[in-house]
Formats: C-alpha cells, sequence, structure tokens
C-alpha cells in the first residue's frame, strides 16, 4: 500500500523545485541526464547491445525529479518509462519536459509497495533516493524492485559512498540519526543514509549480481573535503 509523502521532505522538494535560479537552492536543477546513467547505458549497450535498450524495453525511476533521466532513455532508445517522486512541483516539471514521449509520472513516496506488474521492467533507476529510507524501508524497496524487474533486468543504483568522504563522518558525529550510519539532514530535517561499498554489496546481493561498481574521486581541496563522494553500481536481476 502507498504510504502519506513525509511531510518536511515534502515541503523541501517542492521548494527546491519552485526555485527560478537553480544557484539559490540545494539541488544543481539541470535538464540534462546525468552522466553516470549516460556512462551506464554506454557500458550495457557495449555489453548487450540493444538487448535491454529498445523500444519494448520499460524503466522505472524511483525519485525521477523532473524526469531528465527517463526522457534521456526515451528519446534515444525509445524506451517507455514511469516516474515516482514525492514532490509534486517535480511531476509538474517532469509532465512538461516529457510530453512527447512515453512516460507517465505519479506524485508517490517510494516507501512501501510499487504497484506495478511482476516482472514488467527492463530497468530500474533508484538515483539518490532510497538513502532517506531507513533500514527496513530500503529491504522491501529492494523486495519490490527484484520483483518488478524482469528475469535478467538491471538496477542502476547511485547513493551517497561513505568511505574516505569527511564531510559524511563529519555529519554523522555532529548530528546523528538513530540508524547507525544516518544523520539528521542539517538542510531537509529528515534522517539520511550514507553507506559503505561493503554495506551496498551486501545489501543488494540477495537479488542482484553486481557487474560494475563506479565511484566518484575524494574530491580533496587543499587536504579538506570539497564534495560529497558518490558510488555508482550496474546490478543484474538474479
Amino acid at each position: 500500500m502507498k504510504k502519506k509523502l513525509g511531510g518536511k521532505s515534502r515541503t523541501f522538494w517542492n521548494k527546491e523545485y519552485r526555485q527560478k535560479d537553480s544557484r539559490n537552492g540545494h539541488l544543481a536543477l539541470s535538464n540534462n541526464p546525468s552522466e553516470d546513467l549516460e556512462k551506464f547505458t554506454r557500458w550495457l549497450e557495449r555489453q548487450s547491445g540493444r538487448e535491454f535498450l529498445n523500444p519494448l524495453a520499460k524503466a522505472l525511476d524511483l525519485g525521477c525529479g523532473n524526469g531528465r533521466n527517463l526522457i534521456f532513455l526515451s528519446e534515444n532508445f525509445g524506451i517507455k518509462g514511469t516516474g515516482y517522486d514525492i514532490s509534486g512541483e517535480a511531476i509538474s516539471s517532469a509532465k512538461k519536459l516529457s510530453k512527447e514521449f512515453p512516460i507517465q509520472y505519479e506524485i508517490r513516496s517510494i516507501v512501501g509497495d510499487i504497484t506495478i506488474p511482476d516482472e514488467s521492467q527492463t530497468i530500474v533507476l533508484d538515483m539518490m533516493t532510497s538513502h532517506f529510507l531507513k533500514k527496513d524501508e530500503r529491504e522491501h524497496l529492494h523486495d519490490e524492485i527484484a520483483r518488478v524487474l524482469k528475469p535478467g533486468g538491471w538496477l542502476f543504483f547511485k547513493t551517497f559512498l561513505l568511505d574516505e568522504d569527511k564531510n559524511a563522518k563529519r555529519m554523522l558525529e555532529e548530528n546523528p540519526a538513530e540508524e547507525a550510519g544516518s544523520y539528521i539532514h542539517p538542510k531537509i530535517g529528515v534522517a539520511e543514509h550514507v553507506f559503505t561499498e561493503e554495506e551496498i554489496v551486501e545489501d543488494l546481493s540477495k537479488h542482484f549480481t553486481i557487474h560494475k561498481i563506479v565511484k566518484s574521486h575524494r574530491h580533496l581541496l587543499r587536504g579538506k573535503a570539497a564534495k560529497r563522494r558518490s558510488i555508482s553500481v550496474y546490478a543484474e536481476k538474479n
């Protein structure tokens, strides 16, 4: 069943997507697709040709924002898309940008059951989204992602990486949340989890075979942390 949208998160993200000048917000809003997703599709095409990247394929984006990544998949490969986001402002923007593409959007949280049939999706995107969930919620989401993916389908997972990230370690020390490895986000006011590589591999191994892991650099400026680290995972459903 769907759960009610989180008040603080919904308010924050609606405000972000209402910003006319992205420099005033927390996000660097863009209509361009994620470079990490582009790298994933290039890798997938080298491995399998257009087996998974074609007009018969379907993609689900959990936390789709303004739809830029689903638009990329549809525009370049003809993929049909479904996008979820907690922000009505984000979904409104996504619908405007996606008028010519076969993409559907829904304002909803990713907590709880995904209302999509079993084995109906070719690709699922979880990009900087599920780190806002609690451990049991993340585990249920992984079960649901595996359920809706076709056998051999792909999860593209991107999130924050704790390993060698001084900013993340500082936030864990200064503003810890109840769950180990989580802190209260200073701007949003909700718990945010930051993963180790080992934790990600363990969490995904129940349903997926990990084919590739790509980690961002340490982003140090004069010995100090200048930017958060991220990790991208190319995972195939077992």
